[in-house]
């Protein structure tokens, strides 16, 4: 996330009923009240709502077995032809497991593949729309498909690097595998050095296969963390444990500085002026894979716990959790995706930033999506009605008071805009940023990852001895 950041909030929408192939029966009793203030005259008042905004489809999809079936699927599992799960497959299982992509139970169809792709969203029974901008999908090679084809096998085994059983995937179907239209649709570009393309997309195979998931026990990952691992029922649990009436969520896989502060807080300021009561933050760093010179997970939550610690952010009204989702680099794409994502979590509003879920153009010197794109993309996104936005200036580091603020144009000279390049490059070097860019706390975490980052000849990033992060 760079250091200039806008908060989008968009009008929210309250959808008819949805009757669906999925059997949801959803319930939208909860009352809201209308508050009047200054917006564009074509919006219609945001609502104030007594209750947290709804899942996609009315229901939050779970597709863990329960406790006492467990012994008996494990069994069935152990006789199906197996599937080997990559690093990343297993990711998206427990992003499928938990409900972040519901409505839908589990790695794609083709039909649901092709409506990623060409609509990023998907149209339910009813023909109601909800969003879904990525596609969701296991590969299986050439042999593989013969394997499970020949045996006229509607089930298979999903098992991680240890070959233990995972997930059973039911009522497959198996289709073919269009690589360059999945990288260019999604990322708008076939240029090489995408970091999700090669990590996942390159050397898959040729085939997907889709089903509906049953997955075998929790996914954990026993890296200390878990405990952050929240899943959408227990975010909501929690935001309605804290009397929460509004949820508004902010993605990072950046260490927090106090630009995002400033924005996390005024936004709670502006939430209590519209006439919300008490507004939670859901701070939701990105847990799952994301390219080499990224900070680790370890070390951002272990920056984040600072930022809490030093007061930046109000513990009271902050929730910390971790998003298991993989990082695709994919920019208004799948900005889409991790919003949608954060409203079967219970937010209602959303705080995007510049360039969100953007990256460098990975041959040629310039960004590879639009900065402002984002943001415009999430106001008019199928699916996504119902998440408020409402843009916000750019946050810099204002010389005069020596501190993160709002800029003003009017006096341009006095904001100094601190890339996130230029922030690892100051950490780098042991080098300070200008006083009341980041907490001192969280800058000393940082200090200490690239302190951690053992010596390496080879010309790649080096490996960092992971952070111990406090409490576990």
């Amino acid at each position: 996330m760079a250091a200039m950041t806008h908060l989008s909030i968009k009008t929210q929408f309250h959808p008819k009923t949805h009757k669906t192939h999925f059997n949801f029966k959803p319930n939208f009793s909860n009352s809201t009240t209308l508050i009047s203030f200054k917006q564009n005259p074509i919006r219609k008042p945001i609502r104030v709502s007594c209750g947290l905004i709804e899942p996609d489809g009315g229901k939050l999809v779970d597709l863990v077995v329960p406790e006492s079936k467990r012994d008996i699927k494990k069994k069935e599992a152990m006789g199906l032809i197996q599937i080997k799960l990559s690093r990343i497959d297993l990711q998206w299982v427990h992003v499928l497991s938990e409900g972040w992509a519901s409505p839908i139970t589990g790695f794609m169809r083709e039909s649901e593949f092709l409506q990623t792709l060409h609509f990023n969203s998907l149209r339910l029974g009813d023909g109601s729309v909800v969003n879904m901008s990525l596609p969701i999908v296991l590969d299986v090679d050439d042999a593989q498909k013969e394997r499970i084809s020949g045996s006229g096998a509607t089930a298979v085994a999903l098992v991680d690097g240890a070959g233990n059983p995972v997930a059973i995937l039911n009522n497959i179907e198996i289709y073919k595998h269009n690589k360059e239209e999945r990288i260019a649709r999604t990322w708008g570009t076939t240029a090489p050095g995408l970091p999700y393309v090669e990590e996942a997309i390159t050397g898959a195979g040729d085939w997907l296969i889709g089903g509906d998931l049953e997955v075998l026990e929790p996914i954990k990952y026993n890296d200390g963390l878990d405990h952050y691992r929240l899943s959408p029922s227990e975010l909501r649990a929690e935001f309605e444990k804290r009397n929460a009436d509004a949820v508004f969520a902010f993605q990072l896989r950046n260490p927090v500085h106090n630009g995002h502060a400033l924005l996390m807080t005024d936004t709670r300021r502006r939430l209590l002026e519209m006439g919300y009561k008490n507004p939670v933050l859901l701070l939701h760093p990105l847990g799952g894979f994301t390219k080499a010179d990224d900070v680790p997970l370890s070390w951002r939550m272990k920056q984040h716990q600072k930022v809490l610690e030093d007061g930046v952010l109000d513990p009271e009204n902050t929730v910390v959790s971790i998003f298991p989702s993989p990082m695709h680099y994919a920019g208004p794409t799948e900005v889409q995706w991790h919003a949608k994502a954060r409203i079967n979590a219970g937010a209602n509003f959303y705080i995007v930033g510049r360039d969100p879920a953007g990256m460098s153009h990975p041959v040629e010197k310039r960004d590879l999506y639009d900065a402002d794109h984002g943001k415009k993309v999430l106001s008019m996104a199928p699916g996504l009605e119902r998440l408020n936005i409402l843009p916000f200036k750019v946050a810099a580091y204002d010389k005069t008071q020596q501190k993160m603020e709002f800029f003003d144009p009017s006096r341009a000279q006095d904001f100094l805009f601190i890339s996130g390049t230029k922030m690892r490059t100051l950490a780098k070097n042991r080098e300070n940023p200008p006083d009341g860019f980041m907490c001192p706390g969280g800058w000393e975490v940082l200090v200490e990852y690239y302190d951690s980052l053992a010596t390496n000849d080879s010309g790649r990033v080096p490996e960092a001895i992971p952070a111990r992060v406090i409490g576990t």
